[in-house]
């Protein structure tokens, strides 16, 4: 009957999702804000068909540069345009850019990075001098240089960042998978006969999975701030397609002292965005990092702390 009592006791256990969302509201307040800014920007993106209350580019020239009101809440454009459902579609553009340009990028960043650790010896020696080279060059310089012989456009800018950055970004991963592989667990594996790529799939991706979601999370703010500089440039989403960086430049630039919300409500909505990005993968790296957790003033810590008194 004692141990069945203890078990009625015993709390349920959550989900890993679960108990992560409960650890992040609990332990971390500026994830959650990040967090809650993520998830509008999300249902923005999907739902914008529903959300916009005008076409993104339904042109009327009676209300040119008309300012905030009731019936165009954040103003209208230099043709027109209601900026506010411009901004709702610039949010899918930028979730299609962010998460698409991220999962390119961890694709490639992983594959090079695992193999090149992995393997070692001459083959790690050349794709490590090729990385070298390749990060000799501003990011910005090879984005121009490559949009300017493939032309702008949504596909490419996802191809260009997730490529340019996750050739990069692979040392990152390859520093993982070096201080893992040394692991006597790993030399265990080897000793009684696992092949590579058991050991890779059993040992070497678990292990490093806490690092590749935070680099994940992280480049999905940096790639929608990126994409917002190819469109201040000129290289980046061809309008008329509604982009934040691009409604800041061109008629943006052009009436922004005339029309100040033009340039004010797309900055705004940038600013916010990769804020809440920011925020969210901080967060999360804390929360997954195992050589972070029980610190001091976690909530774990505390809580059995007050358990143990």
């Amino acid at each position: 009957m004692g141990v069945l009592a203890g078990m009625a006791k015993e709390p349920a256990r959550h989900s890993f999702i679960v108990e992560l969302v409960i650890r992040l509201v609990k332990e971390k307040p500026l994830g959650t804000i990040g967090g809650v800014i993520v998830l509008i920007l999300l249902l923005a993106g999907i739902f914008a068909d529903f959300l916009a209350p005008y076409g993104m580019n339904a042109i009327s020239l009676a209300d040119r540069l008309a300012p905030p009101s009731a019936q165009h809440i954040m103003g209208t454009d230099n043709l027109g345009r209601d900026l506010f459902s411009r901004i709702i579609y610039g949010a899918r553009i930028s979730l299609y850019v962010g998460l698409g340009g991220s999962c390119l990028y961890t694709l490639i960043a992983v594959t090079i990075g695992v193999l090149s650790g992995f393997i070692g010896g001459r083959f790690d020696l050349v794709v490590q001098r090729f990385v070298d080279g390749f990060m000799c060059f501003p990011p910005l310089v090879l984005y121009l240089t490559i949009m300017a012989l493939t032309g702008p456009g949504l596909v490419q800018v996802i191809l260009v960042l997730g490529t340019v950055a996750g050739i990069t970004g692979s040392r990152v991963v390859r520093s993982a998978v070096i201080g893992i592989k040394e692991n006597v667990y790993v030399e265990a594996a080897r000793a009684i006969g696992s092949s590579p790529g058991r050991m890779l799939i059993r040992h070497i991706l678990p292990n490093i999975m806490a690092p590749i979601i935070i680099l994940f999370t992280i480049h999905v703010g940096q790639f929608i701030l990126a994409e917002a500089t190819l469109s201040f440039l000129g290289f980046g989403i061809p309008p008329p397609t509604p982009s934040w960086g691009g409604m800041l430049s061109g008629a943006g630039r052009q009436f922004m002292y005339l029309a100040p919300w033009m340039a004010l409500w797309p900055g705004l909505a940038l600013a916010l965005a990769v804020y809440g990005i920011n925020m969210l993968g901080d967060a999360l790296r804390d929360l997954l990092d195992p050589r972070l957790r029980g610190g001091v003033g976690r909530y774990g810590t505390a809580k059995a702390k007050t358990a143990r008194s």
